[in-house]
Order: structure tokens, then C-alpha cells, then sequence
């Protein structure tokens, strides 16, 4: 059940005032307190009072007990609003029976009771909704991905912007530099590059002609194109990506947290004891009057004031010290599920690396230009692109203090690179090794080191129909990426990496960190499905990413964990976030979830444990030896489980 938070904080702090008056106006289990008060019409003061509380606090747990009933899964809400319902009836029963009817033997009301426990079960369920990061709108911020309108050719040749839910398959759209491709499609004419991280999460161009597909979303280079339109609205790749994710949060937000699990068991024991209590004392007695009054009792001391504290207490502890170290929980069962984690899997851009084209190593083949000099021509030819690895070659020369060397007639080789004249009018080239080979240049392979050419991409400068240099650009791998590897193997975690890069990058990387197993050139979908199948092998699966590609397996597995650098469609996916995108914080996250489990059980333990010994003694099983449980020691026994758990959960700490 879905409770907002402002509603329980507004439904709280009435409550609470209510409550005053009734507690220091009526008895609790019938014992009268030194501070409580009498006078003439007192009563009905209380019944009023309570039943406003009853109506108004209550009405959350009221309605979410409907709802788990109808699912055939009593749980928390069930539990509470037997407790107060059976509260509210007797009280309500008594007071008639007391003050109206004026029956000769007083019959004792729980309003005491009724009202701490609808005051303590608010407090509960907004300590937990406060503790827990609101959730944000994933779909909604893919959706935004999308342009709002699209140029679509009409019949007489020209361009008319149409809204982008008008798109219909079969028709010609035009796309002009940067701007965001609004359907799947071919393209029909034009070259350009195209940033593809939406699909696979490497944030770099991708070399794109006629006849080449592309995905709506999709961000445009520095080319014009037609597209020819192949899929819009659910058939478009993009709604394929949200329906995975949807699919996902759907079926997570199924998963049962261990208190639901506890208190669905004592409410069965509470049912069942208070209905046998009833008949076992009838038959015993034959006093229908007493016999009623032990099975109240039973429904009221089962009560879970402790219970309904020792998960919210809990999570608030955890929620704070989590946020003290970097993590921020979003979603309330993913310590719950993290504790249990055997599988850890990793994106590598941005997860694993720093998500930024990086200059690797520059060298010169011409010994009479030394290493600076070729930047400085590179630097020139790159002048003015907004290409990633353009950017990080300009960058790495400004910082050097190299200025660019003048280039004229620059211009792009569409799926090569880019190239102009120097100021003596040679020509010249920085291009990659597939164009050298289809132009038949030679070049030394060994030019650089063997990483740069496993894990980077290598751009070669041609000058005057020669190989004068090169440079090695790419994605560095974050400083603690291998303690974080480390860790997970130390505790028996399984690090899997999945990448939309290609297989020799993958490889390189995974080898430098140690991660023996990982999956390459992978598209969201992809991902998603890598997840289902180590879950239907009986894994809990830990997903860590920061892109959109991600969102799909973030959302599907067990634990979704998005680095805060990342996208806000990853953030909201996920279940929790790194705020320092430090991968080595998924250990800390282990170890919180490990420390929270234990403060957990111990809560669990304390608050159902009174409930074990209390609900057999209120319905009298020791009563044939003198031993009855009487409503004011359950009283007592009711107030220390809560002082317990509430001192318990402030002792949590991370284990590590």
C-alpha cells in the first residue's frame, strides 16, 4: 500500500492531539494511571474522541487490510486493524454497556490501547515513508527523450513539423545537426554520426550513411539526413526499452518484506488463539460475558506496537547512516534483498571507467616532429568538433599550453576521421586504422603499447600520404574499480561485467580488473535478459549502472544500484544510489544491508517475541495452574518491547 507521506505526517499529528485527552481520561487495560482524570461526561468525551481516531488514523491501515485481504495475504495492515477494530468494538461495547445502560458490572474498554496504538502505527509508517527516497518517474524521463514534434516530408517535396505522435510508419523525416532523431528508422539520405548511448551506454559517435538504421532518441551529429520512418509509438525501440522497465518495477514491487512475513504469521496466532480462547472459556465457564473478554484481550495484546516499530526504526537508522556514507535507499526491501546478493553485476562505462574520452599517449613517427608538435596538428584538425574524442585532444592541448596549428579546408571523413591542409599546403589526415587499410597506408601497429590498442581507440595523423604519429584516446578506469572487484570477491560476490562496448575493449578492461566473467556489445534488452537468466538460476542479482541502456536491468534486478553521476532514467530505475559514484560504495552497501539485517531480526525477535509468550498467557493456557496474564502486566510487557527495539535500532552500525 502506497501512503504518502505528507497525508501520514497531517493524519499523525491530529491523531496525536487527539490522543492526549483520551489517555489521560480513560484506564489502560482498566488500571487507572496516578496522572489520569474523571469527571462527570469524561466517557463520553472518549468515545468520542476515538472514534474520530478510530475513523480518521486508522482509515490507512483499514484500507490497506482490505486490500491485502482481498490478495488473500494478510500482513502488517491486517494485524493493525484487527488490533484497533477489536479495540474500537469492545470499547465502543463497553462504554454502552457502562454509561448507557448502566450495567451493574463494569466491563473494561480498551480506548487507552486504541489510542497509542493508532498514534505508535503512524508514527511507524511515516518514520519508514521519510526514510525512503520518494521515487521518481523513469518512464516519464524517457519519454522526454523524445522530440515534441518531427519534420516530415510532404507530397509536394517540402518539410512540415508535425507533432510526434502524429508519425506514421512509411514516411520521410528530416534530421539537422543536433538534433534528436524522433523515430526509428533507415536513412535514406545523408551521412552523419550519431550518439548512441541510449543503446549502449558508450558515449561516442557512431558512423551512420544510407541505409543505415537508427534509433529514435538517438542524438544527431554534424550531418543532415533523411530517415525513413520504421517504428513509432509502442513499436519504437525506445517503448520497448520503457515496457522492459515497467515489466520490471511491476513484478519487483511484488516481493514481501520479512515483517510482512511476521506479522501475517501472528495474525493467524492471534486469530486462532483468541477464537479458541473464546470457545475453551465458554465451554469451561459458561459465561459468554468472560469468555468474550479473553479473546479481546488476545486480539489487543496481539497488538504489534513493538512490531510496527522495529522494521520503520530500523530502516530510519540504516537510511541515515546509508546517507552519511554516500548512499541514498529509495526503495524500502533493497537492503532487505542486498543481504542476500550473490551475484554483482557492472556497467563499464561511467561504472567502472570515468564514462569520459581521455588522451592515453601521444607519439610522434617522424623524428623530426616530436610528440607535442603532433598534438598541435591534431589539435588543429580537430578545431571546432564537438566530437568526443575531438574534445579530449583539444582539452589535453590547452592544458599543455600547445597551441593548435592552423589547418585549412578542414573537413570530416564520415566512419574515418577527420582531415585539411597545414599552412604549407601539405595535406594531412588523423584517421583510424581501417581507413589506413582500405587506403592502403602502411603503418607500424606497434606504433603504440599493446593496451592502448586492446582497451583504446587509436587515431593515426597522416601527413603527405605518410604515418606521422599517433594517439591513443579512451576511457580510464576508476582508481578504486579493482579494490571494488576485490572486495566483491572477498565476500563472495560474483562481479559480472556487461558493456555495450565491443569484445576486444570488454576484454581488456575486464582482464586489467580481474572480473573472469563479462558480455559485450550488449543493447538494453540484452542486459535485462543476461539478469533473468541468473535469476532463474536461483541468483540475487545486484545491478550497477549509469545510463539509460541500463535502466531495463536496473529496474529487473533484485537490487537496482545507479551511480550518481549517471542518468536521471538510471537514477529512477534503481533502487539505490551511489552519491560518489565510487564503485567500492557497493561494498559499503553490502555491509549496511548485512548490519541492517541483523538489527532486523533482533527488532523481529523482541517485538514478535513478546507476542509469542503474551498471546498463549492472555488466552489463559496456564490458567488451570493459577498463571493468567493480566491486561496490565501485558501492558508493561507491550511498553518494554517498544523501549527495546527503539534502543536496539539505534546501535546499528556498518559492519565494515
Amino acid at each position: 500500500m502506497m501512503m504518502h507521506a505528507g497525508d501520514l505526517k497531517r493524519r499523525f499529528f491530529v491523531c496525536l492531539v487527539l490522543a492526549v485527552p483520551v489517555l489521560l481520561l480513560s484506564p489502560m487495560m482498566g488500571i487507572e494511571l496516578p496522572f489520569q482524570l474523571s469527571f462527570p461526561g469524561s466517557p463520553w468525551i472518549v468515545a468520542a474522541l476515538s472514534t474520530v481516531l478510530y475513523g480518521f488514523g486508522g482509515k490507512p491501515f483499514l484500507t490497506g487490510a482490505v486490500q491485502e485481504l482481498k490478495a488473500r495475504r494478510p500482513a502488517m495492515m491486517t494485524l493493525i486493524a484487527l488490533g484497533i477494530t477489536t479495540a474500537y468494538a469492545y470499547s465502543m461495547y463497553a462504554f454502552v454497556a457502562n454509561e448507557i445502560l448502566r450495567s451493574p458490572d463494569h466491563v473494561m474498554d480498551f480506548f487507552w490501547e486504541l489510542a497509542t496504538l493508532i498514534v505508535i502505527m503512524l508514527l511507524g509508517h511515516w518514520i519508514e515513508m521519510r526514510a525512503t527516497a520518494s521515487a521518481g518517474d523513469a518512464l516519464q524521463k524517457m519519454a522526454e527523450l523524445l522530440p515534441a514534434k518531427a519534420s516530415v516530408r510532404q507530397a509536394d517535396g517540402s518539410f512540415e513539423e508535425v507533432d510526434i505522435d502524429q508519425l506514421e510508419t512509411g514516411q520521410t523525416v528530416m534530421v539537422k545537426p543536433g538534433e534528436k532523431i524522433p523515430a526509428d528508422g533507415v536513412i535514406e539520405q545523408g551521412e552523419t554520426t550519431v550518439n548512441e548511448s541510449l543503446v549502449t551506454g558508450e558515449a561516442r559517435a557512431i558512423a551512420k550513411k544510407a541505409d543505415s538504421k537508427v534509433v529514435g532518441g538517438s542524438q544527431n551529429g554534424n550531418g543532415t539526413i533523411l530517415v525513413q520512418v520504421t517504428g513509432t509509438g509502442e513499436s519504437g525501440y525506445l517503448a520497448q526499452v520503457m515496457q522492459l522497465v515497467s515489466t520490471a518495477q511491476g513484478e519487483k514491487t511484488k516481493a514481501e518484506s520479512l515483517a510482512d512475513k511476521v506479522a501475517r504469521l501472528l495474525f493467524y496466532a492471534a486469530v486462532a488463539a483468541g477464537l479458541a480462547s473464546l470457545v475453551a472459556w465458554y465451554i469451561a465457564t459458561r459465561n459468554f460475558g468472560t469468555a468474550i473478554t479473553f479473546m479481546v484481550t488476545v486480539f489487543v495484546i496481539a497488538c504489534p506496537h513493538a512490531l510496527g516499530l522495529a522494521i520503520p526504526l530500523v530502516k530510519a537508522r540504516s537510511t541515515s547512516i546509508g546517507a552519511k556514507n554516500g548512499l541514498l535507499l529509495r526503495h524500502r526491501q533493497a537492503l532487505e534483498a542486498m543481504r542476500n546478493a550473490a551475484v554483482v553485476m557492472m556497467d563499464k562505462t561511467g561504472t567502472l571507467t570515468e564514462g569520459a574520452f581521455k588522451v592515453i599517449d601521444v607519439v610522434s613517427a617522424d623524428p623530426g616532429r616530436t610528440s607535442d608538435e603532433a598534438l598541435a596538428i591534431m589539435a588543429g584538425l580537430e578545431a571546432g568538433s564537438s566530437h568526443p574524442l575531438a574534445e579530449s585532444i583539444t582539452a589535453l592541448a590547452s592544458t599543455k599550453g600547445i597551441e593548435a596549428a592552423p589547418i585549412a579546408n578542414g573537413h570530416a571523413i564520415p566512419g574515418a576521421g577527420v582531415g585539411g591542409t597545414l599552412a604549407d599546403g601539405t595535406e594531412t589526415l588523423l584517421v583510424n586504422a581501417r581507413y589506413l587499410d582500405e587506403q592502403s597506408i602502411a603503418y607500424d601497429p606497434a606504433l603504440l603499447n599493446d593496451a592502448a590498442k586492446g582497451s583504446y581507440t587509436v587515431s593515426y595523423l597522416v601527413i603527405d600520404g605518410k604515418v606521422s604519429g599517433a594517439i591513443a584516446q579512451g576511457d580510464e578506469i576508476k582508481g578504486s574499480a579493482r579494490e571494488a572487484v576485490r572486495g566483491m570477491k572477498e565476500r563472495g560476490l560474483v562481479p559480472v561485467m556487461l558493456t555495450g562496448d565491443n569484445e576486444s575493449v570488454a576484454s581488456a578492461v575486464a582482464a586489467d580488473l580481474g572480473i573472469e566473467t563479462y558480455r559485450a556489445s550488449l543493447r538494453p534488452e540484452d542486459k535485462e535478459r543476461i539478469v533473468r537468466e541468473y535469476q532463474r538460476n536461483g541468483n540475487v542479482v545486484v545491478m550497477v549502472g549509469d545510463g539509460i541502456n541500463d535502466a531495463p536491468s536496473l529496474a529487473r534486478a533484485d537490487v537496482g544500484v545507479a551511480i550518481g553521476a549517471g542518468t536521471d532514467v538510471a537514477v529512477d530505475s534503481a533502487d539505490a544510489v551511489l552519491v560518489r559514484s565510487d564503485p567500492v560504495d557497493v561494498l559499503r552497501l553490502y555491509d549496511l544491508a548485512k548490519s541492517t539485517a541483523r538489527k532486523t531480526t533482533q527488532n523481529l525477535w523482541w517485538g514478535a517475541g513478546y507476542n509469542i509468550v503474551a498471546i498463549p498467557l492472555a488466552a489463559g493456557v496456564l490458567a488451570p495452574i493459577g498463571i493468567v496474564l493480566s491486561p496490565a502486566v501485558g501492558a508493561v510487557l507491550m511498553s518494554l518491547s517498544t523501549v527495546i527495539v527503539a534502543v536496539n535500532a539505534l546501535t546499528l552500525t556498518i559492519d565494515r
